[in-house]
């Protein structure tokens, strides 16, 4: 067999393309030539490009989901200062990232006090679990109500909650933004009763249980979505200082002791 028959062979290349293995058609003629040139068997051979094609499919994989989540860019592991928090709280968050809650579809409650830290924790969160492969949306709970209720104009509803439970994990956004309008809480209501106990949700609030009345307006419908929400759920409460406030402060400190950029007349 000559070189030119390993590293191309236009009908493998065909049926290559057919079966949908781009890394096994990209990869196939130099892994021969290596093949060759070190002496391995046909069955190692095999084993090198099917593993090749196996990562790649994987890394392509994780690549799609991280476009599909929508995570906020500047809101990573990375980024996220765990030493601002409790140490309890610290454990909790290091738990969650390994993104076991999702196989029970247990439900994640951040609440806490606006800019300590929640909406950061959460994306920090589900960026782990797209890592881990499970489909992921992050989205505010304004947008995703405003999309639910175009679908119910357009009577869609059904789809849209379909469509939606191709996500593993939901991460919503704010949910005290929905105190006003009653078609609003329908729409948000039925998309938890549709996840209860099938699939993760994750949910930010500025406010305490107590005071959900205000975003479900009936009293058995806060209760019923609190219930769907915190039946399977892992509380995690933020009572620390405010991130945007102590980073106030600090800019106005230093404006206040950096020299002027302009000499005095």
């Amino acid at each position: 067999m000559t070189s030119a028959t390993i590293i191309r062979d236009e009908t493998l290349e065909l049926r290559l393309k057919a079966l949908r293995l781009p890394s096994f058609l990209a990869h196939y003629g130099e892994l021969a030539e290596r093949a060759a040139a070190e002496g391995w068997s046909h069955i190692r051979y095999l084993a090198e490009i099917v593993t090749l094609e196996a990562t790649e499919r994987a890394d392509r994989r994780i690549t799609r989901l991280m476009k599909d989540a929508k995570l906020p860019r500047d809101k990573t592991v990375t980024t996220l200062d765990l030493n601002r928090f409790s140490a309890p709280l610290r454990g909790q968050i290091r738990q969650l990232m390994r993104g076991e809650f999702v196989a029970g579809a247990n439900n994640i409650c951040l609440i806490g006090r606006p800019g300590a830290g929640k909406t950061h924790v959460m994306a920090a969160i589900g960026r782990a679990l797209v890592e881990k492969g499970h489909p992921t949306l992050f989205t505010s709970v304004s947008s995703l109500v405003e999309r639910l209720l175009d679908a119910k104009r357009n009577l869609k509803l059904a789809r849209e909650l379909k469509r939606l439970d191709a996500f593993d994990c939901l991460a919503l956004d704010d949910i005290g933004y929905v105190q006003h309008d009653r078609a609003e809480m329908e729409v948000l209501f039925a998309l938890l009763a549709e996840r209860y106990e099938r699939k993760s949700v994750m949910i930010t609030s500025n406010l305490v249980f107590s005071k959900w009345d205000q975003i479900f307006k009936d009293p058995m419908t806060t209760a019923a979505a609190i219930d769907r929400v915190v039946h399977h759920a892992v509380v995690l409460e933020f009572t620390g200082p405010s991130w945007r406030a102590d980073e106030a402060e600090r800019r106005a400190a230093h404006s206040k002791t950096s020299p002027s950029e302009y000499p005095e007349a």
